[in-house]
């Protein structure tokens, strides 16, 4: 048996709307009303199917990751209702990795089903398709939604204090504008597929099993669409580069993630469309290091300053000039902490930390020098040992 995420080209780790978005693309492609007469397309058409089969039942991909086409073996769960066997590759097992359905009679319910009609009874909904027509419900424009999206943005840290309006410009998939989305040649929506009920798949029943599979009627999207929208051929979506603004907030941090709800790529046959996220990355600083909201800083003061005392300015984040005291006898390696100096927080700012250090001169004149000497000579001396 062919690899199924090969024969719909996805990888292992797709999601369920990826594996239904390649599906449909592509027995859209090699339904058999587009390619009469065409063998080699309507096998594809068929291989297609049975991988989709497999990929959209959580126990048959579980059985398929774990164990290959030897979970398979025999028959599957995609082939069983052509003659293929029940219980292949479980040694005779009802109960093995088939992802087989059980019916026990009554009112045409199977084990899920009934199941899930159990614990709706009590009060909680497992999400299940639940009945309606060919004994699943239509398929509702939510099941179309589009994916999400991500983009990262790189921004300096003075961008993160103020705040930046960042443009992002992609291409996805957006709302077919020539039949709105419907993909229809009229630019309606199409009537629910009668055999499938609207759900996309078939049910087929033999004694106490049932299988199922996409109806060939819809090609599996539940709705049958007589004449394609020559544009986006039935999807309802088509690619365009799209262009948006995102609002990086004042304060922003290194790892923040923002969500514009409903900027994501369009959903096939009206669905609605995913979400946009923006990484945000912010990019360390050749002056300052954050530490949340507060920022700290190395502060150069000259000798004299520090030993008889003074004023400095300092250049803070926001391009501003303020100047600080430095008290008579401050050490290197001193900090000193400025209030309401540092990034923004809430309805406020963190503070900035300044680091005391001094820069020792290389070229002295010799007035200079003497004026070193005697405080050298001047300056009181540290005792060393006991006595």
């Amino acid at each position: 048996m062919a690899n199924p995420y090969e024969i719909l080209g996805v990888a292992r780790g797709a999601t369920d709307a990826e594996i239904k978005k390649a599906y449909h693309k592509l027995v859209m492609q090699h339904h058999p009303d587009k390619n009469a007469g065409n063998a080699a397309s309507e096998e594809k058409f068929k291989e297609i199917n049975n991988a989709f089969d497999i990929l959209k039942d959580p126990q048959k991909r579980a059985a398929y990751d774990r164990f290959g086409d030897a979970a398979f073996a025999g028959g599957n769960g995609a082939s069983a209702g052509a003659g293929g066997n029940p219980f292949g590759g479980m040694g005779g097992n009802p109960f093995g990795a088939g992802g087989f359905e059980f019916n026990f009679g009554g009112d045409g319910l199977d084990m899920s089903e009934m199941m899930e009609e159990m614990l709706r009874g009590a009060g909680i909904n497992m999400g299940g398709r639940g009945r309606s027509g060919a004994g699943r419900r239509a398929a509702e424009p939510q099941e179309f939604r589009g994916r999400d999206m991500l983009h990262q943005v790189s921004i300096s840290l003075r961008d993160a204090f103020f705040g930046k309006l960042e443009t992002i410009k992609f291409t996805t998939n957006v709302k077919c504008e020539p039949c709105a989305g419907h993909g229809t040649a009229d630019a309606k929506s199409a009537p629910i597929c009668n055999t499938c009920g609207g759900s996309g798949y078939v049910r087929t029943r033999n004694g106490f099993f049932a299988t199922e599979s996409p109806c060939h009627e819809c090609s599996g999207i539940g709705r049958n669409i007589k004449k394609r929208c020559a544009k986006c051929d039935g999807m309802g979506v088509s690619e365009q580069q799209r262009e948006i603004e995102v609002k990086i907030p004042a304060g922003a941090m290194d790892g923040m993630r923002l969500r514009m709800a409903g900027m994501g790529e369009a959903g096939m046959l009206g669905g609605p469309a995913g979400d946009f996220y923006v990484d945000i990355h912010v990019r360390p600083d050749k002056v300052f290091t954050r530490d949340g909201a507060d920022l700290l800083m190395r502060a150069t003061v000259p000798f004299a300053t520090l030993a008889l005392g003074g004023n400095i300015d300092v250049e803070i984040i926001d391009d501003k000039k303020v100047d600080v005291k430095i008290p008579a006898g401050t050490q290197v390696g001193e900090r000193m902490r400025m209030r309401g100096l540092g990034m923004p927080s809430g309805n406020g700012r963190g503070d900035l930390y300044l680091d005391i250090a001094t820069e020792v001169p290389k070229k002295l004149s010799e007035k200079q020098k003497a004026a070193l000497a005697e405080f050298a000579g001047t300056a009181p001396k540290k005792k060393r040992g006991l006595f």
